[in-house]
């Protein structure tokens, strides 16, 4: 695998942003380094764009800037040249392109301050910005998509989401549908439900595709976390040590396990 300057400004993006992807990726194989990093390059790239900007119209914009990008690369045409969409354009078939796409669509959420409609709404926001990088990244790699991914995604966002809750908040945001205490540890067990779910279809996962499991690495214990102490939500005192985090990493590096 050659790290172009393109990829290598992927990697380094990543590496910047989203510190524990960057980890992740880097204790997956090398060669499905060239596909993981320009999708956690993109999540970067949609998740900051809401953000940047008071006007959710602008905040449109340049999400749609994504969706067009995403578009080109589906219909194998000409694509516009930009360090992360010409790194996708070589490993992204249509349906990954499509997958990805659904992860633009998403976040267009964040760029309000309206609440989530219902449960179904604030599910379908999990899975599609969290489970839509796992799905895409195994149908680039192994031209799969697993549901245990699907279920695998939702558990990872969801801890990961949990997690954002405090500066959400402070940002003006309504985060959850039901912030009760009762509320927290019914969710938290959601997500483990389906982490269990996708533990159990395991076998599902084409070898070549399984490195993309390890971006969910911290999905168990910071979930459990919250089914045992829902407040800590609320506290924003969630995760794990530097060092236990660096042990679980390893440990599932080397098992395959998750």
């Amino acid at each position: 695998m050659i790290f172009d300057d393109d990829l290598t400004a992927c990697a380094q993006l990543v590496e910047r942003g989203d510190p524990d992807r960057f980890a992740a990726t880097m204790a997956a194989p090398v060669g499905a380094r060239a596909v993981l990093f320009p999708i956690y390059a993109f999540n970067i790239e949609i998740s900051r764009a809401p953000w940047v900007t008071k006007e959710p119209m602008i905040a449109e914009m340049r999400l749609q800037w994504w969706t067009d990008a995403l578009e080109e690369i589906a219909s194998g045409g000409v694509v516009r040249r930009h360090e992360v969409v010409t790194s996708l354009a070589h490993v992204l078939d249509a349906e990954a392109a499509h997958q990805l796409q659904r992860a633009v669509e998403a976040r267009r959420w964040d760029a309000y301050r309206a609440p989530f409609e219902d449960e179904a709404g604030f599910t379908a926001y999990i899975e599609d910005t969290s489970a839509a990088l796992l799905l895409a990244a195994a149908q680039a790699l192994e031209g799969a998509m697993p549901e245990a991914l699907r279920d695998l995604g939702y558990a990872s966002g969801l801890a990961q989401f949990l997690r954002a809750v405090p500066e959400l908040e402070r940002q003006g945001r309504i985060p959850l549908i039901d912030g009760r205490l009762d509320a927290l540890r019914a969710l938290a067990q959601g997500g483990l439900d389906r982490l269990d779910a996708a533990r159990r279809a395991r076998g599902d996962i084409p070898r070549g595709a399984r490195a993309v499991a390890l971006a969910a690495w911290q999905a168990g214990p910071i979930l459990q976390q919250v089914a045992a102490a829902p407040e800590k939500v609320a506290n924003g005192t969630l995760g794990q040590s530097d060092a236990r985090k660096k042990a679980r990493l390893i440990w599932q590096a080397a098992t395959g396990r998750w």
